[in-house]
């Protein structure tokens, strides 16, 4: 018989309780008490940066006929940013399934495109639950996501270390691959402002809606992880509060919703709170 690990009952507790995280996150914003307690508990020491699927960047280019086409620079997108950090781990775990889908039993999006974890800690975690992987492997499987239209989140995130119950944090780093209806950080909008400060968009991308192709079906405001996106006078308006995170133009139906994107060096930035 299996020997049962503080994993395991993790596993199955977050499962039935996973309906409440929008509750518990909206209580550091209700009471300075329970923001300071989560905030040390959950989230002491994260660093979290929001990066948008390949399937959401939408390059659309006009060329005349007969007429020369010069060579030009590959495209960088945001993944890449992705990719750059796996080629750099020598230890490399990805999850047999991702816990929120699985906890939600979507239908929507695959639940077998689990997280890629990076880093020494990954030796401790439960292969139970997870299967060693090498860059390759594990670029494929960002090349997977992309193409089942996830978004990426990369980081420190203390919270992983807690539920797989690994130490020390400081050598995980957490690569969740979410889709826009069961991820666990839909509850963006609900944590407190000290907890969303240690979430991050790309410096270098922005988002905007061309409201003369807009057909006002309101989908980008039903996935927008921020919150960020509303209807005023008849237009689609995208406020501060974007993260960046791409379901808006992933979902939207006519291409109105645009992500322009420069290379943004996120990696010594993680390097800062994280040893791969």
């Amino acid at each position: 018989m299996r020997k049962i690990r503080m994993i395991d009952v993790n596993v199955f507790v977050v499962k039935y309780i996973f309906h409440l995280r929008f509750k518990v996150a909206s209580l550091t914003r209700k009471s300075k008490i329970m923001n300071k307690i989560i905030s040390k508990i959950v989230f002491d020491g994260d660093r979290t940066f929001f990066i948008p699927s390949n399937k959401s960047m939408k390059h659309v280019e006009t060329i005349e006929v007969n007429q020369k086409i010069d060579t030009c620079e590959m495209i960088v997108m945001p993944s890449d940013l992705i990719k750059e950090m796996i080629k750099k781990a020598d230890d490399i775990v990805i999850m047999d399934k991702c816990l929120c889908r699985s906890s939600t039993n979507c239908e929507d999006y695959p639940q077998d495109l689990g997280c890629i974890f990076l880093g020494k800690t990954t030796h401790k975690i439960s292969r139970n639950f997870c299967r060693d992987a090498t860059q390759k492997e594990a670029i494929e499987h960002i090349d997977k996501c992309n193409q089942a239209g996830l978004m990426h989140i990369i980081g420190k995130n203390k919270m992983d270390t807690l539920w797989m119950n690994v130490r020390p944090g400081d050598e995980l780093l957490t690569i969740c691959n979410c889709c826009p209806c069961c991820c666990l950080w839909k509850v963006y909008p609900c944590l407190s402002d000290q907890i969303q400060a240690d979430f991050f968009k790309l410096d270098t991308l922005s988002v905007e809606c061309d409201n003369n192709k807009c057909i006002k079906c309101l989908q980008c405001i039903d996935v927008c992880f921020g919150k960020a996106i509303s209807l005023v006078d008849d237009k689609i308006v995208i406020d501060d509060n974007c993260i960046g995170c791409g379901q808006c133009s992933g979902r939207c139906p006519v291409n109105a919703i645009n992500i322009s994107y420069e290379h943004d060096d996120i990696i010594s930035k993680l390097e800062e709170v994280v040893k791969i």
